[in-house]
């Protein structure tokens, strides 16, 4: 069974809702909106589609990792003003790297369980079209003195990290190839099964990223995307295996979750469709980097005493094809019982709100399935991890 929270009040997801996924890139499908008003339409949706009542709402945890220019000055208060909620409702942005929108749900959960509020709403935003990756260093050394005497041969790109699990796991670039391309397939077969989630922008209606005629001979004609002289001569295990074709999308997108006590629920007659039941974050090898799903996996199997086995289903980022595979031969997962949608490979990866995706997918194919428990977890830059489990109501 999954753990109770010990204060007898459990957090139960009401409804979750997502934009659709555009390219990060100028003349995507989403790059002409602001991103504070890319989560205000998303905040909008997620109240109609509920019919919460927004004065009830006590607090607004959003998830954004780039929080320079138009994404600054805490987007979740200002998303909150801009969709019109009362000017009472709080809101709070964190970055987590690429768990930002998964640790906005967990410290949602976490406050509720704990009494600090009884509604709130987890959500997170990235228009990674508007606001390059690394812009909110402002070309300054962001590690410090301290930091580069402990590693002074640097930290490396995340695609390194990737290419170094791929030589460690002794993954293939073919095998790296045909997981990009399950990613695909399975996210254009379910494009209407997910549809009901997705809240139309303007006349975007569909992820922009999935490519159904892609093929592994496709995929194999791309170069690797990180190979340098000076990372080979550092690493020279690294196989070159790592494209663009078997990775994460650079993507714009947003989504939000309501969260509520579930007696709260019952009295305000919402329907919930989960609980979020249990909790686990770690840190990992700053240089390896994406491994930390695996350790994340572990301690939360070992908080609720359960194993893999009894895991209905799983959603892992997919930041690279080489993250997920070696997470599937550390921890013996049934592959069938993972990213049954498909992932961030084919549908994209808005950081700060790609948590938010991840419970979105992972709560279908339980519902699919009739399964019961639901595990998501996400590699985080700089070494970290979070994990969730999901108790389908």
């Amino acid at each position: 069974m999954a753990a109770r929270p010990t204060t007898g009040r459990r957090a139960v997801i009401v409804d979750i809702v997502r934009t659709p996924f555009g390219r990060g890139r100028e003349g995507g499908a989403l790059a002409h909106r602001h991103p504070v008003d890319l989560l205000a339409l998303t905040l909008q949706a997620l109240q109609q589609r509920t019919g919460v009542d927004p004065a009830l709402i006590e607090d607004v945890i959003a998830g954004c990792v780039l929080q320079v220019g138009e994404q600054a000055a805490n987007i979740g208060r200002q998303a909150v003003l801009a969709a019109g909620w009362p000017v009472a409702i709080p809101a709070v942005t964190l970055d987590r790297k690429c768990g930002s929108g998964q640790q906005a749900m967990e410290f949602a959960a976490q406050g509720i369980i704990a009494g600090a509020y009884d509604i709130a709403v987890a959500c997170g935003v990235e228009m990674m079209s508007r606001i390059e990756m690394k812009s909110n260093r402002m070309d300054r050394d962001a590690l410090g003195p301290m930091h580069h005497a402990r590693y002074p041969d640097g930290m490396v790109h995340q695609g390194i990290s990737a290419e170094l699990i791929a030589a460690e796991w002794t993954l293939s670039r073919r095998d790296m190839d045909a997981y990009a391309l399950r990613s695909h397939r399975l996210a254009d077969a379910s494009r209407d099964r997910l549809r009901h989630g997705i809240v139309p922008i303007d006349t975007v209606d569909r992820d922009e990223g999935i490519r159904a005629d892609t093929s592994l001979e496709k995929l194999a004609g791309l170069k690797p995307a990180y190979q340098t002289a000076a990372i080979t001569g550092r690493f020279p295990q690294i196989g070159w295996s790592v494209t663009a074709g078997n990775a994460s999308q650079v993507t714009d997108g947003a989504g939000a979750m309501l969260i509520v006590e579930e007696r709260t629920a019952e009295r305000l007659g919402l329907t919930p469709r989960a609980a979020v039941t249990a909790f686990a974050v770690t840190g990992s090898d700053p240089i390896l980097m994406l491994t930390g799903p695996i350790p994340a996996t572990r301690k939360l199997l070992a908080k609720t005493g359960l194993t893999i086995a009894d895991i209905d289903a799983f959603e892992v980022n997919e930041a690279f094809a080489s993250v997920v595979l070696a997470w599937l031969e550390a921890t013996g997962a049934d592959p069938d019982r993972v990213n049954r949608y498909g992932g961030a490979i084919a549908l994209g990866h808005p950081v700060g709100a790609s948590g938010l995706r991840l419970t979105a997918n992972l709560l279908a194919a339980l519902e699919d399935t009739n399964g019961r428990l639901g595990l998501q977890t996400m590699c985080e830059s700089g070494g970290m991890a979070n994990a969730t489990l999901i108790e389908r109501l």
